[in-house]
């Protein structure tokens, strides 16, 4: 009896391939839906906070109070970092590119972790936390070394937003602050099979440990073509430097069929449902922290743009509102990027532990396009 052959073909990108199930988030581009578990992203981002939305995608269900308590409880517990990674991050390049950093910092975490190579799921699950719990300490040291100044502790009285801007800024921020960051990292969690939760499913999928694959979803992340959106678009707002100038920039870009940083994405051809509930809050932080004309500038872009490309399915996207979110809360804009890392963390340690659950490696195959039958020539020939 003979097996039949597989039928292949080529999909450029994986764009139509469906590589694995998952019951983390479910995205309808077309109507502009984005859904954590069976729950609207507006819903999770108005109500909830970044720990309980890591609860839901990790666990596939809200916790109670008693069980988001001891939840965020094992969180805050594992704030801290080993002393020699603290003193790693001292030794560091101040000049050091954030990226650079992040992911060697995350990769060192692995040699301070009695359990990194333990492959139970109890184990993996604490590994999860102590990943999740410590990235915001690495980048506010990070932050706070290359600028001279004293590195401040993690506060574990305070949910992992305030502990973060109290680390970066050296300052208790104020509740709109905080909860601006919980938004956004709420917003920016997970988000299908995107290029570096995959990265890091490809790596978990070989029996690798969850340190190798956030190493592997923090460089995949780094490219320009994946994170670091909302740092351009910050670029952008300080090239345009001033509201009356909006109109004929933004003109200028669209006449010479140049894209506008933070409107349309690859997924969603309608509004990013990221962005509703978010470019609300963008007004507000950036009316409390005297940003007000950064908000203005980009509503005013928002305007032209939906003018003229609105109709195309060419919408603002979360990056758009996120870049003047960060910079009212004190980011330098090297930094937005490590914040994506922060905040997808807790996706994609949810997809590396899912993936594991019915774990096959992800091997795709090939087209040759080479020659065939080549001779081997002597060196002497050649």
């Amino acid at each position: 009896m003979t097996t039949a052959t597989p039928e292949l073909r080529y999909d450029e990108g994986l764009a139509n391939t469906i590589a694995a199930k998952s019951r983390m988030s479910f995205i309808d581009g077309a109507k502009g839906v984005l859904e954590y578990v069976g729950i609207d992203i507006d819903t999770l981002a108005r109500k909830s906070t970044f720990e309980e939305t890591v609860y839901l995608l990790w666990h596939g269900q809200l916790p109670t109070r008693e069980e988001l308590d001891f939840f965020t409880a094992k969180i805050r517990a594992e704030y801290d970092l080993p002393g020699p990674i603290w003193d790693m991050i001292r030794a560091l390049p101040p000049d050091a590119i954030p990226m650079h950093a992040v992911r060697t910092m995350i990769s060192a975490l692995a040699l301070y972790d009695a359990d990194a190579d333990d492959p139970t799921p109890e184990a993996n699950e604490q590994k999860a936390i102590r990943l999740l719990a410590k990235t915001p300490a690495l980048i506010a040291g990070l932050d706070r070394h290359r600028k001279g100044l004293e590195i401040i502790a993690p506060d574990t009285d305070h949910g992992i937003a305030e502990s973060f801007l109290k680390m970066l800024n050296g300052a208790v921020p104020t509740e709109t602050m905080a909860r601006a960051l919980d938004v956004c990292l709420i917003l920016h969690a997970d988000h299908g099979f995107n290029a570096s939760t995959f990265a890091s499913r490809v790596t978990t999928a070989t029996l690798s440990d969850l340190y190798s694959a956030m190493t592997t979803a923090v460089g995949t992340l780094k490219g320009p073509l994946h994170g670091g959106a909302n740092e351009v678009v910050m670029h952008m707002l300080r090239e345009i430097g001033d509201i009356e100038k909006v109109e004929e920039y933004i003109h200028g870009k669209l006449e010479r069929s140049e894209k506008v940083m933070g409107f349309g994405h690859r997924v969603y051809k309608a509004y990013d449902p990221r962005a509703t509930y978010l470019k609300t809050f963008a007004k507000q932080i950036a009316t409390d922290t005297g940003n007000m004309k950064l908000y203005e500038m980009s509503h005013r872009i928002e305007e032209i743009m939906d003018a003229a490309v609105g109709k195309k399915g060419i919408y603002p996207n979360v990056d758009f509102y996120s870049a003047t979110t960060y910079y009212s809360l004190g980011l330098d804009l090297d930094l937005f990027t490590p914040m994506f890392v922060m905040s997808r963390m807790g996706g994609w340690l949810g997809h590396c532990i899912e993936q594991l659950e019915g774990n096959k490696l992800i091997r795709p195959r090939c087209e040759y396009t080479g020659p065939h039958g080549s001779e081997y020539a002597a060196i002497e020939q050649r």
